[in-house]
C-alpha cells in the first residue's frame, strides 16, 4: 500500500519503464517529471546503463537531480549540471569476474561473455562478439585480455538456458560476498561488484539527502530492480509489462512503458 501525501524521492528505471520501446521518452513524460521537481521532490534515475552511457541517460531524464547507473555501482549528484559530482564509483577485480565466469562454465558449460570496462563516452564493450548483443557496439576481445583490471561488470549468456534459470543457477553458485548477479532484460545476466545494486545506490543518494527510506517511491520493471523494490518504503509500483517476479513484489501496477504508466501514475498522484 503506498504512503499518504507525497513522497521525498521518486526513483525510475528508464528502459523498459520510462523509456519506451522506440527508444524515446515522451514529452508528457518529461512534462510531469518537471512538476514533481516543481513539487519539492527528488528525482532520481536508476539504471542498469554504465558511466559510457551517462549522456544518453541525461538525455532520457533530464529532470533527475541524482542518477543511479550501472545497477547502483556508479552515484552521480546531478544538482550542478556543469559539475556533476561522483557520489559512488565500485569495480568488480577482474580476476573475480574470470572466477565467477568459470564457476558458471563449469556448472553449465561455455558461455558468451562480454564485459563493461570504459567508462568514458560510448566506450565499447569488450568479448564475444554475438548476434544476440543488439544494443551497443562491441570490440572483440579474448576475455583473458577483458579481465587484466577492474571492470564495471560482466554481461553472461548461455546459449541453450533461459536467462531466467541462468540467473537462478548463477545465484546459487555465486556467493554474494563475490559478486551480485541479476538480469535487466537484455537476455544476459550482469555481474556486478558484490554490495552493488540499485538499492545501495539509492542508499547513498538518500544519507546524501538526508531521506528516510519510507519516503521513496521507486518505478521499476526487471529484477535488476527488485532491490530497491525490497529497499523503497514509501511504495513500489510496476509497469504492466513488467517481469513476474517484480510485479509480485509491487504495491501497484500503472500503465505499461509505452503507454507512459510512470508518468500517469505520477500525474495521478500530485493532483491527489
Amino acid at each position: 500500500m503506498r504512503g499518504s501525501g507525497l513522497p521525498k524521492l521518486i526513483a525510475t528505471d528508464l528502459d523498459g519503464t520510462l523509456v519506451r520501446s522506440d527508444e524515446t521518452v515522451s514529452a508528457y513524460t518529461h512534462e510531469v517529471l518537471e512538476r514533481v521537481r516543481a513539487a519539492g521532490i527528488h528525482v532520481v534515475g536508476a539504471t542498469g546503463r554504465g558511466p559510457r552511457l551517462t549522456t544518453l541517460v541525461r538525455h532520457d531524464i533530464p529532470a533527475a537531480d541524482f542518477l543511479v547507473m550501472g545497477g547502483g555501482s556508479r552515484v552521480l549528484d546531478m544538482r550542478d549540471q556543469q559539475h556533476p559530482l561522483v557520489l559512488r564509483d565500485e569495480r568488480l577485480d577482474g580476476a573475480v569476474l574470470a572466477d565467477v565466469l568459470a564457476r558458471l562454465e563449469q556448472e553449465l558449460g561455455p558461455l558468451s561473455v562480454l564485459i563493461e570496462a570504459g567508462d568514458h563516452h560510448d566506450a565499447p564493450l569488450w568479448g564475444d562478439a554475438d548476434p544476440n548483443w543488439r544494443y551497443d557496439a562491441v570490440e572483440a576481445r579474448v576475455r583473458a585480455e577483458c579481465l587484466t583490471g577492474s571492470v564495471i561488470k560482466g554481461f553472461a549468456r548461455h546459449p541453450a538456458c533461459d536467462v531466467d534459470d541462468l540467473l537462478a543457477t548463477a545465484q546459487r553458485v555465486i556467493p554474494a560476498d563475490v559478486a551480485t548477479v541479476t538480469q535487466a532484460g537484455l537476455g544476459y545476466i550482469e555481474i556486478c561488484p558484490p554490495g552493488v545494486d540499485k538499492a545501495t545506490g539509492l542508499m547513498v543518494v538518500a544519507t546524501a539527502l538526508g531521506i528516510d527510506p519510507g519516503d521513496v517511491l521507486v518505478f521499476g520493471d526487471m529484477p535488476n530492480d527488485i532491490p530497491m523494490f525490497r529497499w523503497a518504503g514509501f511504495g513500489r509500483v510496476a509497469v504492466a509489462n513488467a517481469h513476474p517476479q517484480l510485479r509480485a513484489l509491487a504495491d501497484e501496477t500503472t500503465l505499461t512503458n509505452d503507454e507512459d504508466g510512470v508518468a500517469a501514475y505520477l500525474d495521478a498522484m500530485l493532483k491527489l
